[in-house]
């Protein structure tokens, strides 16, 4: 049985879901929901449900949103074809507190022409934040393209330097 959960943190209500196997999806609930989850839901093939796997998904947030947490410690279970997966992996190898460009991704999965597809796979990364998406701007350093809204990326990104700067895992610019 698949099961999902509400979490409420300092950017407002996610919603959190497992099949069992991983999490499948974690995103800002003031969005549109992703069909599959809005089917599985009417259909009753999904539960709202205190699972353990997402209890612990919902303390790891929580942690993370308390500059606690910098990596994520959860079997994931995200659906998408080889080259989004292959995408997502490269996400979470990005460092807390640092960003990559598109065109960084797009080098490190080995499609270095491939800016655009970086682009979209990480628009339909299903798992915000445990795969961070955020990290990823503009060649110019701008902030670009987050499905959640330019204002929540702005947040995440903001909150992992400060953290990252308080613990010593990055220098302040001065």
């Amino acid at each position: 049985m698949k099961a999902y959960k509400y979490i409420q943190t300092p950017l407002g209500k996610y919603l959190l879901a497992e099949n069992g196997k991983g999490i499948t999806f974690l995103e800002h609930v003031a969005l549109e929901l992703d069909p599959r989850i809005e089917k599985g839901i009417a259909a009753g093939e999904m539960v709202e449900a205190d699972t353990p796997l997402l209890l612990e998904g919902e303390r790891q947030l929580q942690e993370f949103f308390r500059g606690e947490r910098q990596e994520f410690e959860l079997p994931l279970d995200a659906a998408g074809t080889p080259f989004q997966l292959k995408v997502w992996e490269a996400l979470r190898k990005i460092p807390y507190g640092e960003t990559r460009s598109y065109k960084e991704i797009a080098i490190a999965v080995e499609n270095p022409k491939g800016v655009r597809a970086i682009g979209m796979a990480n628009n339909r990364n299903p798992i915000s934040i445990i795969t961070p998406c955020h990290r990823v701007i503009g060649k110019n350093g701008k902030l670009v393209g987050y499905a959640g809204g330019l204002h929540l990326k702005e947040y995440l990104l903001n909150h992992e330097t400060k953290v990252a700067i308080e613990k010593g895992l990055i220098k302040a610019d001065i």
